[in-house]
């Protein structure tokens, strides 16, 4: 991150736009990798990612690459603002006097944005999940594999409703341990990393970079993370999963979910998902730091007042 002073609005605006953006880019290749991630030996459906996108349009439809998308883009607004804005917060408050940050302050302050972010990112995750497995287990259950099927699951609000009645807010932060492990590491690997490599491409001592390095130093950084994380997420997917086939694991919890996965699946299963989740990640946040470098943010707030007039 940069660490010029942009106002918490603007931070905001720009995290939310750089996260309906990606999001929106790269929803079918996160559809994917939850489905890849999710299944198990004895109920393998496909063999990679394009396996996964062909079998989901041929039995689901061109839209069937999309389930689940509205969550994310209604939750990812918040979600990225807090996940930027908290690290710029967090990197100002630990630096003196303006000097550069040392590489373990960058990661206290990565930390600090990874943790404030699962507040947001749990729930979304939870319910995005739900849908996005749903055609998977009703493929799995199809009398004739490859053809139409009829997927039947509740929506965002139907299940939130249901969660709530059941389990109580506890229900939306199932998984909440698993995915403290998997965003806290990868922001403490992520904007350190993202940081160093974007100073590298500065125009003189105290210049700006320009925005294609900021892209390029945020595609390698999120990836670099993305693939570091894995086998958490790995975890985080399977505990948040509520429905399974009827020869697939359930797990107790995150110690559980390691004990099975490698008693059944071996070590391999979770890197399961991790070159969708690399490809995911660095255009989301290639995105998101070019978003926040050319400062949208500030842009509409400056407009909105013309507006008004």
């Amino acid at each position: 991150m940069a660490d010029k002073q942009i106002s918490l609005p603007a931070k905001l605006i720009n995290g939310g736009v750089a996260g309906l953006i990606g999001v929106t880019c790269v929803f079918p290749i996160d559809l994917a990798k939850t489905r890849l991630q999710n299944q198990q030996n004895g109920s393998r459906l496909y063999t990679s990612m394009s396996d996964c996108l062909i079998k989901t349009i041929r039995s689901e439809g061109y839209f069937g690459m999309y389930r689940g998308a509205a969550v994310n883009l209604t939750l990812v607004t918040p979600e990225k603002a807090i996940k930027l804005a908290a690290n710029d917060f967090f990197r100002f408050h630990l630096s003196k006097d303006g000097q550069k940050l040392t590489l373990l302050r960058e990661m206290l302050a990565g930390c600090g944005a990874g943790t404030c972010q699962v507040i947001v990112t749990t729930p979304m995750e939870m319910l995005k999940i739900q849908l996005q497995d749903a055609g998977r287990i009703a493929f799995s259950q199809a009398v004739t594999p490859g053809g139409p099927v009829e997927v039947k699951s509740p929506t965002a609000m139907q299940l939130t409703r249901q969660l709530l009645k059941e389990k109580g807010i506890a229900g939306l932060y199932k998984g909440l341990g698993a995915t403290l492990l998997r965003d806290v590491p990868f922001s403490i690997i992520y904007f350190p990393l993202f940081a160093n490599l974007n100073d590298l491409g500065k125009r003189g001592v105290d210049g700006p970079a320009p925005f294609y390095v900021s892209f390029i130093s945020g595609c390698m950084a999120g990836s670099t993370a993305a693939v570091a994380v894995n086998p958490v997420d790995v975890i985080k997917t399977r505990l948040q999963s509520l429905t399974r086939g009827s020869q697939e694991d359930t797990y107790s919890g995150v110690t559980d979910c390691i004990r099975k996965i490698l008693r059944n699946e071996g070590p391999a299963a979770f890197l399961k998902g991790a070159y969708c989740r690399a490809l995911v990640i660095a255009p989301l946040f290639g995105i998101a730091q070019v978003v926040y470098f050319l400062g949208v943010g500030e842009l509409i707030l400056s407009y909105l007042p013309k507006r008004n007039n």
